[in-house]
């Protein structure tokens, strides 16, 4: 296999492989919020499971149990959304190699770098539907100032 030795074509071929980089940016500043809203599902969680243990033993204490319910359809989303964040990432650093090698070498790889980054596209599409998803529940059990009917 034959490397690049000329200061041009390994220029050119870090430039090429760096531009993907910002998009491992964008996806590891989600998986921070993502990670950050499934902490806050957890420690919800934690507090109404503590509820219910508390609670007497004839109480069947039905909301405190669809809540729990929610939150557990909430950590799901929040997990599979950090799972596809995680792929995306991947598939983007896979890209990154195939690229610079594609440009300092003389194997053809361009078109499994173009797969790579498709791939990291639809994992990140994915994971923004994810969240979406998550955030649309999270917002539905919210009253915004109505009172409660008991």
């Amino acid at each position: 296999m034959f490397f690049a030795t000329d200061l041009s074509t390994v220029s050119h071929g870090i430039q090429l492989a760096v531009a993907p980089v910002f998009v491992l940016t964008a996806v590891s500043a989600m998986i921070g919020t993502v990670a950050g809203r499934l902490g806050r599902i957890i420690d919800r969680a934690r507090v109404v499971e503590e509820r219910i243990e508390a609670a007497p033993a004839a109480d069947p204490m039905t909301a405190a149990f669809k809540e729990l319910a929610g939150l557990r359809t909430r950590g799901r989303l929040a997990n599979l959304c950090i799972a596809l964040l995680t792929f995306c990432a991947i598939f983007i650093g896979l890209t990154i190699v195939a690229l610079f090698l594609g440009e300092t070498t003389e194997l053809q790889i361009f078109r499994i770098a173009t797969l790579f980054f498709l791939a990291g596209v639809v994992c990140f599409l994915l994971a923004l539907l994810s969240f979406l998803t998550e955030t649309v529940l999270a917002t539905r059990i919210l009253n915004f100032g109505r009172s409660r009917k008991s």
